[in-house]
Parts: structure tokens; C-alpha cells; sequence
């Protein structure tokens, strides 16, 4: 819970101080002159955030905190009753 705060406050804290100096990633690409760099100014934060849900992922199935599923619905079949159209 702790890393979890700890990791919230410091993507907040970084994204304040990414607007407060006006760097947006749409700027940033057109700041870069070469590909490489635009791809890797998009890739970067992408790639980031799925390592991210990844981690989080883990961390639910290493304390098996997985929900459990629903049970299967059973649907009532009435063979008395017959349908007319």
C-alpha cells in the first residue's frame, strides 16, 4: 500500500512539474527533429504504463486477490409450454 502511495504521488508530483513548465508530449515530438527520438518520446510513457498495469496485475495473483468468478447462469427451459408465432 505504501509503494503504491508512495508510486501515485511521484507520477503526480512529475506530471505537475511537466505542465508547469509546459512540456506536453504533442510539444516534445515536435521539439525532436529526428524519428527516433519522436517514436521514442511516444513509446516511452506507452511503454511505462503497461510495465504499470503489468505490475499490477502480479501483484493482485502474488496475494491471491483474484475475484472470484460468477457461476454460470442457468437458464430454465419450460418444454411444456408451447410457442406460437
Amino acid at each position: 500500500m505504501k509503494m503504491a502511495v508512495a508510486a501515485g504521488f511521484a507520477a503526480a508530483l512529475g506530471l505537475a512539474g511537466a505542465f508547469l513548465a509546459g512540456v506536453t508530449p504533442s510539444l516534445a515530438a515536435d521539439l525532436a527533429t529526428q524519428p527516433d527520438t519522436q517514436v521514442a518520446i511516444f513509446m516511452v510513457p506507452l511503454t511505462i504504463l503497461i510495465l504499470t498495469m503489468l505490475f499490477e496485475a502480479g501483484r493482485f495473483v502474488w496475494r491471491n486477490r483474484i475475484p472470484a468468478s460468477a457461476p454460470a447462469r442457468q437458464r430454465r427451459t419450460d418444454w411444456s409450454v408451447a410457442k406460437t408465432h
